[in-house]
């Protein structure tokens, strides 16, 4: 059976990476991204390019995005030469990046409309993953459209789950980053105090870290607050964009985390304070200044 044609929209490091694997893998690759680098880099392995959203669409079997933000995915898919006037019957839209759940059913509402499938995958793991096809993909949406790209996904992740109706992959990967997030504020304030407090950090981790508030992510907070090495590659600017996302969502089910509320506060601040593209680990020095 031949290999479906990709149109891929966004082309990061994640993205990029991604559409490496592809490549590698022997899919045709039909590429947009606003880095016109980016694009001569997959065009010279071999993608070719368009001018038009739209253009992208009626020539793919499968779309997938891995852009940054709600509000640009629907502006690729709604605009006048958007996907949505693209898109061919029985083409299926899949987006990897982190949007807000509600925006996610809308443009699957209006995909259906058309006869257009769409499964809504955030990815965890890295860009390392992504070229190698390592990545995990929290994957949603009608079950007969997820088997119809299960072969694909497969090709880009060593984990591949389905979730359940549309939307359920972006409420999973809100909830996962709410929580992760909110662990790595609260365990660098923690490194925080206890250097305003003249504790040791070194033993205070070795200390923590023999009980059940061990985990990787006081690992990141610690190679940074005590090593000095930042190895947590996701910016302040990105949790700060999700917790906003996770609070979105909590607002829409009728609900309030006061919780992320802290979360997200802090995040502003750091962003406000010129920090927006460090890894988020880096808020301790945030809080390491941080008078009443």
């Amino acid at each position: 059976m031949s290999k479906p044609t990709i149109g891929f929209i966004g082309l990061g490091l994640m993205g990029g990476n991604m559409v490496e694997n592809l490549q590698n893998k022997g899919y045709e690759l039909i590429v947009m991204d606003l880095n016109k680098g980016a694009v001569a880099a997959c065009v010279e392995r071999g993608a070719k390019t368009v001018a038009t959203a739209k253009e992208l669409a009626a020539a793919a079997d499968i779309v997938m995005l891995c852009l940054t933000t709600s509000e640009i995915v629907e502006k690729v898919v709604y605009a006048e030469d958007g996907l949505l006037a693209g898109f061919k019957a029985d083409s299926v839209l899949i987006d990897f990046g982190t949007s807000i759940p509600a925006s996610t059913k809308k443009i699957g509402a209006d995909l259906a409309a058309k006869g257009v499938g769409m499964i809504d995958a955030p990815l965890g793991r890295t860009p390392a993953h992504a070229k190698d096809g390592l990545l995990n993909i929290m994957a949603a949406g009608d079950l007969g459209t997820f088997n119809k790209v299960k072969p694909v996904l497969q090709e880009q992740g060593e984990n591949v789950f389905h979730l359940g109706e549309l939307g359920a992959g972006h409420t999973t990967k809100l909830i996962n980053n709410f929580m992760g997030m909110t662990t790595v504020c609260a365990m660098s304030q923690a490194f925080a105090v206890a250097e305003r407090a003249g504790v040791d950090s070194q033993q205070l981790f070795d200390i923590m870290s023999t009980g059940p508030s061990n985990s990787p992510f006081m690992h990141f907070c610690k190679n940074y607050a005590v090593d000095g090495v930042s190895d947590l590659g996701f910016s302040i600017a990105n949790a700060n964009k999700d917790l906003g996302y996770f609070l979105q969502m909590v607002e829409d089910l009728g609900t309030v985390s006061k919780i992320a509320e802290g979360s997200s506060a802090n995040l502003q601040a750091a962003f406000d304070a010129g920090m927006a593209q460090g890894n988020v680990p880096e808020i301790f020095d945030y809080f390491k200044k941080l008078d009443k």
